[in-house]
């Protein structure tokens, strides 16, 4: 079979070459691969930047972003031919850690997990994969052209959780929502912020192109003015920040309203320093109540949150979120930026 494949920690090696063909185990479905996501980590591993192929391989499979239909499932499984489905992507350590141990694998303490398509484990770009029935969520049919959404979804869908446990230390009833990003992290962590009634804006550089009118229309507020003027005249209850940019994730912190709830799901390139007053920072998170919370990745929890979300969402805004569909013999194109770019696809 056909799979995208790269060699971890080498630049310029993806190539689609030839795979075995994978063989379901007794607990296994095997599912016939539709599409897969392109995002930035898979560029950075494209890239050589990390990565781990399995134990014993040279070559990784990448497809972390799945979507796929089911060809075989066990007896009993809950799963059948036909079934639009999507792998989860970490799997938890061997040892386990008490997290893992409790289904809270995204929060894995001793880092021995495993990942699809990133550490260790073949990833879903493929024309077929195979998947624990422990690890799979099954789609409404109506996303069968967009449900490799879903994995970006389940990353915003995780930071809101967290950001709703955080709050619920005490009386908190948010109004106000500040996205920084209007890339796919960003838009759907605003769609979940629209489906929760909240009064949301979205800040991002362009002022032309897809990104504008996406947020118009999802009911949010777009932003293009500097972020400390924007977060002042916002002055949000939870901020999502979804660029890892340093200078705006610094901005945002700091005009948030009291009892303030930042959640960082960008990560930063590092290698810049900034001067920073971590005094004043430390005086207002203390005097003010707020919190600031890193959170990446998701478990199963988080997978069947965001196909709801992605269920209740409007059909045509999600097609719009794709914005380039290039098939799998031209996968070079999906990893050479385009000005209008908000989501790439690759079809299998």
């Amino acid at each position: 079979m056909r799979a995208l494949t790269t060699i971890p920690l080498t630049a310029d090696s993806l190539e689609v070459r030839d795979m075995p063909e994978p063989e379901a185990s007794a607990s296994e479905l095997l599912v016939d691969g539709i599409a897969i996501g392109v995002c930035g980590t898979d560029k950075e591993i494209a890239a050589g930047d990390y990565g781990w192929a399995p134990r014993g391989e040279e070559r990784l499979i990448l497809g972390h972003e799945s979507l796929g239909k089911v060809r075989t499932a066990p007896q009993g499984s809950g799963f059948t031919p036909g079934d639009l489905v999507v792998g989860v992507v970490r799997r938890p350590d061997p040892v386990p850690c008490g997290a893992c141990a409790h289904g809270q694998f995204d929060m894995c303490r001793n880092g021995q997990y495993t990942e699809r398509g990133i550490k260790q484990i073949h990833g879903y770009g493929s024309e077929q994969w195979t998947v624990e029935q422990d690890y799979v969520v099954r789609l409404d049919p109506r996303l069968a052209d967009v449900g490799m959404l879903l994995e970006p979804t389940t990353v915003v869908a995780k930071a809101w959780q967290q950001v709703e446990q955080i709050g619920a230390r005490a009386w908190f009833d948010p109004k106000t929502v500040l996205v920084t990003g209007a890339g796919p992290i960003g838009l759907l962590a605003a769609l979940l912020g629209t489906q929760r009634d909240l009064d949301v804006h979205v800040l991002d550089v362009v002022t032309d192109g897809p990104k504008p009118e996406l947020v118009k229309d999802l009911g949010a507020t777009y932003h293009h003015d500097p972020v400390d003027e924007v977060a002042k005249k916002v002055h949000p209850d939870v901020v999502i920040e979804a660029t890892g940019v340093s200078q705006l994730v610094l901005a945002a912190m700091a005009e948030t309203a009291s009892y303030g709830i930042s959640c960082l799901t960008g990560v930063s390139s590092g290698g810049r320093t900034l001067a920073v007053d971590l005094g004043q920072v430390n005086r207002e998170i203390v005097l003010e109540n707020d919190v600031v919370v890193g959170s990446v990745n998701a478990n199963l929890h988080h997978y069947q949150q965001g196909a709801e979300a992605l269920a209740r969402a409007d059909l045509d805004w999600l097609h719009r979120l794709v914005t380039r569909r290039v098939p799998l013999e031209r996968f070079q194109d999906a990893f050479t930026p385009h000005r209008d770019d908000v989501k790439v696809v690759i079809e299998v």
